[in-house]
């Protein structure tokens, strides 16, 4: 088995070459406790979760075990195959005997539920039977779980060796192929994701056929297919053509799961006009449909990206699993292009959006990611917030999607061309191309230093984020935005991170007049645990200093500034023609990272302050 396809997109016709796990290791820093924390706790306890919430009690029946009827959404499947591709990838990156026999011992009643034609999706099969299949495709979610099984094999086969959960997705491939396209079933689903796993199994297999027919899902989105089914297209990605779109619309994790399998069709078959229709998507949902975090989706109604510039702070939905699908997108844009763009984007998604979605604990979540909670908000909704992180969700699409980010994390580090290797981004580990080994020690990012040492003298090209004006390689100035060339053995990359006050562009209404913090990349939030003052009513004084400390939450570093509260409110009507100043005494403030908000109590939080007059 090949070390470097053990990689989530193996593709070999990219401007760089992914690198698999064993090729880039995480060791140590920032990133280590938590991929420890999800393969001995997260991922054991997700399976646990998985037998609670009747998901492998599902497969079971469809498998001739037990019975009993269905349970939960007809999508149930997905979340076993999610959580069999997390076990994958944690045991290519720490094999452990009892994990690999949880693995075997679920692929083999995955296999025996599958029907003898390839079909397998255990509700459908449970509940309508043969009759039922692809009846409400936009609503079954049939190829949705087929993705995510494709997905979970690969990972197996190349991080395992076992074949049995590759054969069973073959099997059903080949099924999907013989059902689906122009001169047969003309249909797509109504959730994105088999794009994405067709193109990986075949690059996996080689089989031309799988490749044809996620090139064939991707085209036939735009043409009327989902509107004749009485459903609104622009929900299901599905209102214009993929080549021709400008933007991103719709419900977001279908968005951008949709554009990563494109993503990959375009980089197997060498079509520019795809890639290029994707990049100017990319970059407009960037510009004015994300959040400071990297949060995707400004809607609770359809979980949906809004208008431009339609960023409510309060309201915000950012479903983990659309940062997730944004990290994905953006990553096979790298591979595609070469563009510290995307690496870039994948690091405020990674470090912000994605991360903010699970506790320091690593075994409860958010599904939701505001960037705004008041204190004393009712939580009415069951995936608000304001309930607080849980272990577990009716719709538990985003655990164990975190858990397999989490996994399978090392292959997004860094990269290879002919010439050079590429650092995307900067974790403590060892990264081994040929003959060549990096060692990477570096606490980023609390601190900037990132030192590296190479076994025998070789090229590298190190990021540059776009933050990081003054940055240095070697002590030579480097410019931000773009990579660092520097040859030899030694290289020494400083990053400064002093804290910095950004404000946003005055379209997004939200938050016109109001200011954040960031160190490095992270994006802070100032929660009520840490400050005296009501959050609901603080002012940043944007001239004062902001100081870094680290003495809260375990040693990360926090900002201390300076705001005021507010003042000068009446009771009674909330409107008035009297422009009286709205602030008054001077009082700290203290802002944590926002990815570690809500890990102590559940109370008011705010990324965005109002400026102090």
């Amino acid at each position: 088995m090949s070390e470097a396809l053990r990689s989530p997109a193996a593709t070999t016709r990219g401007r760089l070459r992914p690198l698999g796990l064993g090729e880039a290791t995480i060791t140590g820093g920032f990133w280590a406790p938590r991929q420890a924390r999800n393969g001995a706790d997260a991922i054991p306890s997700g399976q646990d979760q998985l037998e609670k919430a009747g998901n492998l009690h599902n497969l079971r029946l469809a498998a001739g075990i037990g019975t009993g009827e269905a349970i939960g959404p007809i999508f149930a499947d997905s979340d076993v195959y999610k959580w069999l591709e997390a076990a994958a990838w944690e045991y290519g990156r720490n094999p452990d005997a009892d994990l690999l026999k949880r693995i075997r011992d679920l692929t083999t009643v995955v296999a025996a539920a599958q029907r003898d034609d390839g079909y397998l999706d255990s509700v459908v099969q449970l509940r309508q039977g043969d009759e039922g299949r692809y009846k409400e495709l936009v609503w079954s979610h049939e190829h949705y779980c087929a993705g995510h099984l494709i997905q979970a094999a690969v990972a197996q086969v190349r991080c395992t060796g076992d074949r049995g959960l590759l054969e069973v997705a073959i099997k059903l491939a080949d099924h999907l192929f013989a059902t689906f396209g122009d001169d047969k079933t003309v249909d797509v689903d109504g959730h994105p994701v088999i794009e994405m796993a067709l193109v990986e199994l075949y690059r996996e297999t080689g089989t031309a056929a799988y490749l044809d027919l996620a090139k064939w899902f991707v085209d036939a989105r735009g043409h009327g297919i989902i509107e004749r089914h009485g459903h609104s297209s622009a929900y299901f990605s599905d209102r214009v053509p993929v080549r021709e779109a400008t933007t991103v619309e719709g419900h977001s994790v279908r968005a951008v799961y949709l554009a990563a399998g494109a993503a990959d069709v375009a980089l197997e078959t060498g079509d520019t006009e795809l890639l290029d229709a994707l990049r100017r998507q990319f970059d407009h949902m960037w510009s004015t449909k994300t959040y400071l975090t990297g949060g995707l989706g400004a809607r609770w109604e359809g979980e949906a990206f809004g208008d431009e510039y339609e960023l409510p702070t309060d309201r915000a939905y950012a479903e983990t699993c659309a940062a997730i699908g944004g990290i994905q997108w953006a990553w096979r844009m790298l591979l595609a292009t070469g563009e510290a763009a995307y690496a870039d984007a994948i690091e405020r998604m990674l470090y912000n959006g994605f991360l903010a979605g699970v506790s320091l604990r690593g075994t409860e979540y958010f599904y939701v990611n505001p960037l705004q909670l008041r204190g004393g908000a009712y939580p009415d909704i069951w995936r608000s917030p304001a309930h607080g992180r849980r272990g577990w969700f009716d719709c538990a699409c985003c655990p164990p999607n975190i858990m397999r980010t989490l996994a399978s994390l090392d292959g997004y580090l860094a990269t290879a061309t002919e010439d050079a290797i590429q650092l995307h981004q900067y974790a403590a580990g060892t990264i081994t191309v040929g003959e060549v080994e990096l060692s990477v020690e570096t606490a980023y990012p609390w601190d900037g230093s990132v030192r590296i040492s190479a076994s025998t003298p070789t090229v590298v090209e190190l990021r540059i984020p776009a933050w990081a004006e003054g940055a240095t390689l070697n002590g030579e100035p480097v410019a931000a935005g773009g990579y660092a060339r520097g040859e030899g053995a030694q290289f020494v990359l400083e990053l400064p991170l002093e804290p910095r006050i950004v404000g946003a562009d005055p379209r997004i209404d939200a938050v016109r007049g109001c200011v954040a913090l960031e160190r490095g990349p992270l994006v802070y939030a100032v929660e009520q645990a840490d400050n005296t003052a009501n959050v609901d009513d603080l002012h940043l004084l944007p001239e004062a200093p902001v100081a870094a400390s680290s003495d809260l939450l375990d040693g990360v570093t926090v900002l201390k500034a300076r705001g005021k509260i507010g003042t000068g409110h009446r009771d009674g009507w909330a409107y008035t023609t009297d422009a009286q100043d709205s602030t008054g005494a001077e009082v700290d403030v203290v802002a944590i990272p926002y990815y570690a908000w809500a890990n102590r109590e559940v109370a008011a939080m705010r990324v965005w302050l109002p400026t102090a007059l």
